[in-house]
């Protein structure tokens, strides 16, 4: 597998939330907003990217007995790094995002890919894993943010387009899972004509 498709499998075909199924508590919880969907992706983008390259650098070195502790520590560093720049610079969003930027640590798509990918592949080749899987996650919290946002207050990031409140239920929990698994349905029916395409 090259890097340019090491990068897009994350965006559409593994897409860690809409595919894989993996960080939906986080994923429901704070997509609320587009800001706040896209400020949980940047955020955990970061830590990927990071921490991808750091545990594939020292793969070698790690004791097996120890490793998924030692990929922990190595993760928690770089959350708490954008915990701290979060809080100092955009203290409203950390405010808003609150116990979801700490538990990145144990997001189960970070620590899976440090012990699916990382683990077992060059520097490189673990960072663009990193980027693809981060982006992806940022693009499906983005616009599950965006589309709660604007069916529930008729805006988006904060802008308003609409008229009115728009429908409460779609900024409260139940509305998360609507959405949510519409969105899991149109990415599954898209992977799938683009599967019987590649086949003609």
């Amino acid at each position: 597998m090259n890097q340019a498709q090491n990068f897009l499998k994350g965006i559409l075909k593994e897409n860690p939330v809409l595919i894989l199924i993996l960080g939906t508590c986080p994923t429901l919880a704070v997509t609320s907003s587009a800001q706040n969907g896209l400020g949980m992706g940047l955020a955990a983008t970061f830590v990927l990217l990071c921490s991808n390259a750091v545990i594939a650098a020292i793969k070698d070195l790690v004791p097996d007995k120890v490793r998924i502790p030692i990929y922990i520590v190595v993760i928690a560093a770089f959350v708490t790094i954008v915990d701290l720049v979060m809080a100092a610079y955009t203290p409203a969003l950390h405010k808003t995002l609150g116990i979801f930027i700490p538990l990145i640590v144990v997001n189960c798509i970070i620590l899976g890919r440090a012990e699916a990918f990382a683990a077992r592949n060059d520097v490189l080749s673990s960072v663009v894993d990193g980027a693809g899987m981060g982006v992806g996650f940022t693009l499906a919290l983005t616009v599950l943010g965006a589309i709660r946002e604007a069916l529930g207050s008729g805006a988006v990031f904060g802008q308003k387009f609409l008229a009115g409140d728009g429908i409460l239920l779609f900024v409260l929990p139940p509305g998360a899972f609507i959405c949510f698994a519409f969105m899991i349905a149109a990415v599954n029916a898209l992977n799938r004509a683009m599967a019987a395409k590649g086949k003609r």
